[in-house]
């Protein structure tokens, strides 16, 4: 199975094992960084418990132990995607509008390759967002990252 394939896997396997709970799926990444990890990140409202990523990783653990999909050794996280979350998905956009976000660009927009402002939103393949008063637009396939803010 390629990474893409077993990430869309993992996704649904988790979506049906949180389907009457209050958590919600956030991403799922297969990485080879040393070792190969498969890092499932989930959060809720108010907040995700230790005992939340236990209760997934335990039941995701055992199906996936069923299936087999991954032939290689791997490490299994379930973890929230903590608060300097990136925003990969469009409900990630929808659910963080208003916040403060940070938009690492491949190329320079207006002199900057990154951009911190409120996000407004994404409308068709387009990032806007608020900065100082101005509303800045940045095609999605020109940010390389997009993330939470967090300012010291």
């Amino acid at each position: 199975m390629s990474k893409e394939q077993i990430e869309n896997l993992v996704e649904g396997l988790v979506n049906d094992i949180i389907a009457s709970t209050d958590l919600e799926m956030v991403d799922v990444e297969y990485v080879k960084e040393r070792e190969w990890y498969l890092r499932v990140f989930l959060d809720k409202e108010g907040g995700l418990e230790v005992e939340d990523c236990q209760w997934v990783s335990e039941r995701l653990e055992n199906k996936l132990d069923e299936l087999d999909p991954i032939k290689d050794s791997y490490y299994l996280e379930v973890s929230s995607p903590g608060i300097d979350r990136a925003l990969r998905k469009e409900r990630d956009f929808v659910r963080h509008s208003g916040e403060v976000v940070e938009i690492s660009t491949f190329a320079p927009i207006n002199g900057k390759k990154s951009i911190v402002g409120t996000l407004i939103g994404l409308t068709d393949g387009n990032i806007h967002v608020d900065v100082a008063g101005t509303e800045v637009i940045v095609a999605r396939e020109k940010a390389s990252q997009v993330r939470l803010h967090i300012d010291f």
